[in-house]
């Protein structure tokens, strides 16, 4: 996709609330530099127009189907192995399916549940602002926990990561909130990553390298009806 059509189309998608500050902020700066240095007015406009492009928020059409988990974030999935959960993490200990998702400052950065169920517990940790492709990432950076709890009595977490970039996460969702799938419940400003963590046994439909799109693509079935994908499937 062009540059040109990636601007017309974001500049016909809705903008999350949390960009309009950012957006005034880039689009005065850019007035003020190029007012002193008319040479910056081509450099002022593509930033600004970046800064919407950013801040974007796209309609979702989500699978309404019991059992799927919908991926979260857009991006590049990291990892889909089995790992110790995080101590911090209100999860029971042992073994647990993480899906890592990371969102470079191109992708849309809107957070969407990936299930439907009751939120049961946050937590905000700060901390380092390492690369977030990185594995240590998901103990050392700044990172926001939620756990969500299904109708049916299933746990998972879901970990906003915050990157290299990244220096605000937020959270819209509180204890005692019921969210559908793919509803918005987050954002993640500038490049970051996502962290689903699910039961052991749950099979995964996604693999390493291959690209997501938050509130639409199936990532792991918790009825286990899905067989895992083989690395030659990866689009």
């Amino acid at each position: 996709m062009n540059i040109i059509k990636s601007t017309k189309e974001a500049l016909l998608v809705p903008i999350h609330p949390a960009g309009w500050p950012f957006i005034f902020l880039f689009v005065l700066a850019s007035g003020i530099i190029t007012y002193f240095w008319t040479l910056f007015v081509l450099p002022g406009c593509l930033l600004s127009l970046w800064c919407v492009y950013f801040f974007r928020n796209p309609r979702r059409v989500t699978p309404i189907t019991d059992n799927l988990v919908i991926s979260p974030a857009d991006g590049r999935v990291l990892s889909t192995g089995i790992e110790n959960v995080p101590a911090d993490l209100a999860l029971p200990a042992g073994e647990w399916r993480r899906v890592s998702i990371f969102m470079n400052v191109f992708d849309v950065h809107v957070n969407r549940a990936p299930v439907a169920g009751k939120v049961i517990e946050t937590a905000y940790h700060e901390g380092a602002f390492l690369n977030a492709s990185l594995d240590k990432a998901s103990e050392q950076n700044e990172r926001q926990n939620m756990v969500m709890e299904t109708e049916s009595g299933q746990q998972i977490g879901v970990v906003q990561i915050a990157g290299l970039v990244a220096r605000r996460i937020i959270l819209e969702a509180a204890v005692g909130d019921h969210l559908n799938v793919g509803q918005q419940y987050g954002i993640i400003r500038f490049g970051s990553r996502v962290d689903v963590w699910l039961p052991s046994s749950t099979p995964v439909t996604v693999l390493a390298g291959q690209r997501t799109i938050a509130g639409e693509t199936v990532i792991a079935d918790l009825a286990g009806h899905y067989n895992e994908p083989d690395a030659g499937t990866v689009r």
